[in-house]
């Protein structure tokens, strides 16, 4: 079993900052030998993740953090990240691939994230999203 991790950062409604946590993730990740195309899913599902926080969640309020707990057993990661805004409700956004939304630009992250990621689920409030990938059996 690879070496496993966990770590936690708080950061503000900052993109930039948002993305060098995105970069760490993925840097221990790539150490531990996450397999290259369990990485494309995690780092596209922690780009919407993050970004939804900071813009949707904080408005991108300075004021407001951005707590990220990632944690890796040797099998499975998973990122908790949470914002300081009221929440939504995931249900209550449009599927992008319906006709009637195929022109609109919100759901598309939310469909990715569920793609990519073994697993995601959202705490009642819906300020605070867990992506779980297990990592694929090399051939």
């Amino acid at each position: 079993m690879a070496d496993a991790f966990e770590f936690n950062v708080t950061i503000p409604s900052d993109t930039a900052q948002g993305h060098e946590v995105q970069e760490r993730i993925l840097s221990e990740l790539e150490k531990v030998g996450f397999p290259d195309q369990d990485l494309f899913g995690v780092k596209l599902a922690l780009e919407e993740g993050i970004v939804n926080a900071i813009k949707h969640g904080n408005g991108m309020d300075p004021s407001k953090n951005v707590f990220v707990k990632c944690e890796y057993d040797g099998v499975r990661v998973r990122v908790t990240i949470e914002d300081e805004g009221t929440g939504f409700d995931p249900q209550d956004v449009p599927d992008p691939t319906e006709d009637d939304n195929i022109e609109k630009p919100s759901g598309r992250g939310l469909m990715l994230m569920r793609a990519f990621m073994s697993h995601i689920e959202y705490n009642d409030k819906g300020n605070c999203v867990v992506l779980e990938k297990t990592r694929s059996v090399e051939e």
